[in-house]
């Protein structure tokens, strides 16, 4: 159908590549273990929904601009950076101050928790070239229906993958209720998260277009 073949090995290869730690997972982990299963399960969410943005642009073509437009690519790369190093930023200084001050601090409301989900895979360049690579390897080259094609493979995608993250959430989630003795392991979470999202913009920052 619209030139779509071996289904299967797209959705298994699908599921390898969305277990497989990355800036999402980790950005879902880090809710999930902090703010608790509702938490990790927005975050997920909000991962999903900026993956459709990566989707619609392989469909319509404006991910190859990514890859042959070296500007292109620099101007979403360092933004993508930028909002990484800025989240990290955030959760460290939310770890700030003693305990007791930290675990009494507002928690992020969940509009806030779903926009940086969002932000941290609309703006990953690297997520809009793996779709250009990945998805025509399913399409027949004869296709006369390609922008459909990757569109449907594309939803697919994100769909088993958002099931993925969902199960990462729930794996923080129920990891952090077991570990958890008192507030400090909130805040070292926090740490730990933040020291890693900086360290993920640093290397998006570098990164060069494949």
């Amino acid at each position: 159908m619209f030139g779509i073949h071996d289904i299967a090995l797209f959705i298994v290869s699908g599921l390898l590549l969305n277990i497989t730690p990355g800036q999402d997972v980790a950005y879902i982990v880090s809710r999930g273990a902090g703010l608790g299963w509702r938490g990790g399960a927005i975050a997920a969410l909000g991962v999903g929904t900026g993956c459709f943005v990566h989707v619609f642009a392989a469909s319509l073509g404006l991910s190859a601009l990514l890859a042959t437009s070296a500007t292109a690519f620099t101007v979403v790369k360092l933004a993508g950076a930028g909002y990484l190093i800025w989240i990290g930023l955030t959760m460290w200084r939310g770890s700030n101050g003693n305990v007791k001050e930290t675990c009494l601090a507002q928690r992020p409301s969940l509009h806030r928790i779903f926009t940086q989900g969002f932000l941290t895979n609309a703006l990953n360049p690297k997520v809009a070239l793996f779709f250009l690579a990945f998805l025509p390897q399913f399409v027949s080259a004869d296709s006369t229906t390609k922008p459909l094609a990757f569109l449907l493979l594309g939803v697919l995608f994100t769909i088993n993958g958002t099931m993925v993250n969902l199960g990462w959430a729930w794996f923080a989630a129920r990891a952090a209720r077991l570990l958890k003795g008192s507030g400090r392991f909130s805040v070292w979470i926090k740490r730990v998260a933040g020291t890693l999202f900086i360290g993920l913009g640093i290397r998006l920052a570098l990164a060069k277009a494949a």
